[in-house]
């Protein structure tokens, strides 16, 4: 779904990963998930592939189908039904010799019936005792088996609401899908459906955090088609409001440093042993949050910041400008200097973060200064060159 659908559509010839007969079977696979949103245009270069989600008809995100559609053998789904079958029929726990018996009985009424060794047996019964599907007790040397008992579900409300909004959504999703009620509670103004594809990424780091545990993680450079690994200490999750991307804030060993690393870019997550000073970095990080703007830390750990400050002049009716600063002021500080003039100021570790959101009030700064001079250069470079292009007149630091 990523390489047909969020980083591009590709054509035939720009499918490396299998053969190019698989190009047709792959395509075919996922417009039978995504039919629905498929829409395409012609162009000069070709037909142009791409999803269209309507967020105000489909209230629940579309690209969960990816961990939803998964393939089974016959023996797989045959001893699966058996065994819930057999479970559901059985209160006591039974052994692995009882367990055959009970599936001989099972398909002794078949002509032709499929044979199961203890051995299959036994990996499906462990894989299901991993996943909680089933409870396992130890009587004596023998190891016996019972289905675990049905947890409580959160309400539909709950349910709806998380598996659109919080990170691994797609485990609400799969919870919503036992509900009976089709109702569609929520709509979202704002509906960032492709983290969807990383939720087994997001999976295997939260694991990794709650065991304090590190990892080597295998990352993609997208535009240079290369795979790096690194080994990182990932200390928290920081998710965007405004654009919905996710990056893991990570302490990296080799460099001593903490930094940012964009999820969509992580092919991989091995975890590795419980790394012994976790909580100290997770303090350092903790320590730091109040001065980072967006997610940049620069590398930087300790107090080397930088500062940023400019000053706003409006007009009697709009009062709105002071509002919107309070509001968004996010690690910083707004002084009402007189009644049309205020002043915005923060301490930051990468103060280039803020320089788009800085540009959203030109034609009110009368004043700016970054305590790096180069971002303060360039800033005002951008708006005399703005100028320019208009054929205005402006002065140094206009």
């Amino acid at each position: 779904m990523r390489d047909f659908y969020v980083y591009g559509f590709k054509s035939r010839d720009e499918y490396t990963r299998k053969s190019s007969r698989s190009y047709d079977d792959e395509r075919r696979r996922l417009e039978s998930l995504l039919g629905e949103h498929m829409q395409f245009r012609q162009t000069p270069e070709g037909k142009n592939v791409f999803i269209s989600i309507d967020s105000r008809l489909s209230h629940h995100n579309p690209l969960y189908k990816a961990w939803k559609a998964k393939s089974f053998t016959d023996g797989d789904i045959t001893l699966h039904f058996i065994l819930m079958d057999i479970f559901a029929d059985n209160d006591e726990p039974l052994s692995l010799n009882e367990i055959a018996d009970e599936i001989d009985i099972y398909l002794s009424g078949f002509s032709e019936p499929k044979t199961f060794d203890p051995s299959t047996i036994r990996k499906k019964l462990k894989e299901y005792a991993l996943e909680g599907i089933i409870e396992t007790e130890k009587v004596g040397k023998e190891l016996r088996y019972k289905r675990a008992e049905s947890l409580p579900f959160y309400d539909e409300d709950v349910l709806d609401v998380f598996s659109e909004v919080a990170p691994c959504g797609v485990i609400g999703s799969f919870l919503l899908d036992k509900k009976k009620s089709p109702n569609e509670l929520f709509a979202f103004k704002h509906h960032y459906i492709t983290s969807a594809l990383d939720s087994d990424i997001l999976c295997s780091l939260f694991m990794a955090m709650h065991d304090k545990c590190s990892v080597t993680l295998e990352t993609k450079n997208r535009l240079e088609d290369t795979l790096m690994e690194d080994h990182v200490i990932p200390l928290q999750i920081m998710i965007s409001v405004q654009s919905g991307r996710e990056h893991l804030m990570a302490y990296i060993p080799k460099r001593n440093r903490i930094k940012p690393i964009r999820i969509d870019s992580i092919d991989k997550v091995k975890i590795e042993e419980v790394y012994p000073e976790y909580d100290d970095k997770r303090e350092v990080l903790k320590k730091m949050i109040p001065n980072i703007w967006g997610v940049s830390t620069q590398g930087r750990s300790g107090d080397r910041m930088e500062h940023v400050e400019f000053t706003v002049h409006y007009e009697d009716n709009e009062k709105h400008i002071l509002r919107r600063l309070e509001r968004e002021k996010r690690c910083g500080t707004v002084e009402e200097i007189d009644k049309n003039t205020c002043r915005f100021s923060a301490d930051v570790f990468d103060s280039t973060e803020l320089v788009p959101w800085i540009r959203t009030f030109i034609c009110r700064i009368t004043d700016i200064h970054f305590s790096d001079r180069r971002i303060e250069e360039t800033f005002k470079k951008d708006i005399e060159a703005m100028y320019r292009l208009y054929d205005m007149e402006g002065g140094e630091g206009s």
